[in-house]
């Protein structure tokens, strides 16, 4: 049994969940607020950052990569053709740079300044830097989307999956940072098709329906979010 200590719309938490039920892991969820830095989630990683993963009586895991290798080392081998890191050496490497550039390049550059300002600044108190939404951070956000998309647009138009022929974490460490900026409306769907058919096929995955359900508090998803058919 995994204990996950995360926060929903932390882009790398969501990536984790995510894998977790592709895999059909049973776990408990823990949501924290990392800017409080409670005492509970420094006692398992001393960055005070999510994710966190706990196996049993087990050490904590910490970060979403050092999540997703053990995850793959622990489960990846028992579960055949659904394992989600490729088994060419090529393969891996390719599936490890895009999940690098989803949840580091592309979270830096876009998702986190998009989910910080709109999202986490609604409950953070302003010593921790909550408050009114950094109107200059959302404009580099903005403008800064157009040149992932039209990347991510390349891939998806080239391959069958994000990373390669077969479904694998890039895939979803992709979908998670999306999905985060995808209910605030963020994402420009209209101007890159290959991603928005990419997306439909993960979104359709059983598990994305738990984020597909979840809200933030006084702010509604946009139509597009929990929609199949967007």
């Amino acid at each position: 049994m995994y204990t996950l200590y995360h926060h929903p719309f932390s882009p790398s938490s969501r990536f984790i969940r995510l894998i977790l039920r592709e895999y059909g892991a049973e776990f408990e969820e823990k949501p924290m607020n990392p800017w409080e830095r409670p005492q509970e989630l420094l006692l398992l990683n001393p960055a005070g950052t999510v994710p966190v993963l706990v196996e049993n009586e087990g050490p904590p895991i910490c970060g979403p990569l050092p999540i997703m290798e053990y995850l793959d080392e622990t489960r990846g081998y028992a579960v055949g053709d659904r394992r989600l890191m490729p088994d060419h050496p090529e393969a891996r490497a390719e599936c490890r740079r895009i999940v690098d550039w989803a949840l580091t390049k592309f979270d830096n550059e876009v998702v986190g300044h998009l989910v910080r300002e709109r999202i986490y600044k609604q409950t953070m108190p302003k010593s921790a830097g909550g408050g009114e939404p950094d109107s200059a951070a959302l404009r580099v956000a903005r403008a800064n989307i157009h040149h992932h998309m039209k990347y991510f647009g390349y891939l998806a138009a080239s391959r069958r999956w994000i990373a390669g022929e077969r479904l694998s974490f890039a895939d979803f460490a992709l979908a998670a940072e999306i999905s985060s900026v995808d209910y605030l409306g963020e994402v420009p769907w209209a101007a890159e098709e290959n991603v928005k058919n990419w997306y439909a096929r993960v979104k359709s995955r059983p598990c994305m329906r738990p984020l597909l359900l979840e809200k933030v508090l006084g702010m509604p998803a946009s139509s597009t979010y929990a929609d199949l058919d967007f």
